[in-house]
């Protein structure tokens, strides 16, 4: 059994535990508020402009001029895999939530004969993917350093993800990120973003449309805009969902360091009365000897 100092010893070093676990409880509070509006704000342009394309899609369609990033490259082999996921850990299930769903994806696609090959943004991801993906993954991209995300971080990652497409090194995209709905509930979310897959409904109008200039080229113009437009929500969303799960996993933290604390110290209380009690009768032993 431990002795009292080693008791005492314990639950000091809890007790500091719990204070810092709160402490960044606090913290991921205060940041996933502004997260939160900022990934709330983001929702409504990127879904309008994914419905301003699917609009001018569904009057290109079948257009052989259409370009390649709307009508693919007619073929579905290879597959990139754009996983997002965060630079730190301490937030529970949200990392693995997200490689979990692409790792899922991946498995489904090469047991299909598909070539799959990653690109991950985040530090996280790539640490968990690289254990069973590392030949498969052709870029990492870091964000530390970035304090504040900004749309010149999405506007990085389109580049490269473009530069890539047009060199022939895969025929479709996915983008994996953890959709925010609540401090409780992170949703892990796959989208295809190449080529872009024109929603139902939204395509087909009644309403004829005369556009200035050609369909073809306000898409040429619009769809590397949108892939930017996709990927900076995706960034968002992960940002708030990312201080969503550390605020309630701290919070997590924090009630089990204060139930342990509770354990040990009466752990403690029964040692130390226990010990009390025997010195006690060893005293009165001794006097009624003498």
């Amino acid at each position: 059994m431990a002795s009292l100092k080693d008791m005492r010893v314990r639950i000091a070093s809890t007790k500091a535990t719990q204070k810092i676990t709160k402490a960044m409880q606090m913290v991921a509070a205060s940041k996933l508020r502004r997260a939160q509006t900022a990934a709330e704000a983001a929702r409504p342009y990127a879904d309008k402009m994914s419905a301003v394309i699917s609009n001018i899609a569904g009057a290109a369609a079948g257009s052989p001029g259409a370009p390649a990033l709307l009508a693919g490259t007619g073929r579905d082999q290879v597959h990139l895999l754009l996983v997002c996921t965060g630079e730190r850990g301490l937030s529970g299930a949200f990392n693995s939530s997200i490689v979990r769903l692409a790792r899922e994806r991946a498995l489904a696609l090469m047991n299909q004969g598909k070539e799959v090959k990653f690109f991950c943004v985040g530090r996280k991801g790539y640490e968990q993917l690289r254990r069973q993906f590392d030949k498969q993954i052709v870029e990492h991209l870091d964000l530390r350093s970035v304090r504040q995300l900004g749309f010149v971080n999405a506007e990085d990652i389109a580049k490269k993800i473009l530069a890539r497409f047009e060199a022939g090194e895969f025929d479709v995209c996915t983008l994996f990120y953890s959709r925010f709905r609540s401090v409780i509930a992170q949703i892990p979310t796959a989208q295809q973003i190449i080529p872009l897959v024109v929603e139902e409904g939204t395509a087909a109008s009644t309403t004829s449309y005369e556009y200035e200039p050609e369909e073809d080229e306000i898409l040429t113009r619009l769809l590397p805009r949108n892939l930017a437009v996709q990927i900076f929500r995706a960034l968002l969303e992960n940002n708030a969902s990312f201080y969503g799960a550390q605020m309630s996993a701290m919070d997590n933290a924090t009630r089990n360091a204060g139930e342990m604390i509770r354990k040990q110290t009466l752990v403690y209380n029964r040692t130390r009365q226990a010990q009390i009690t025997k010195e006690l009768i060893e005293i009165i032993s001794g006097a009624e000897a003498v």
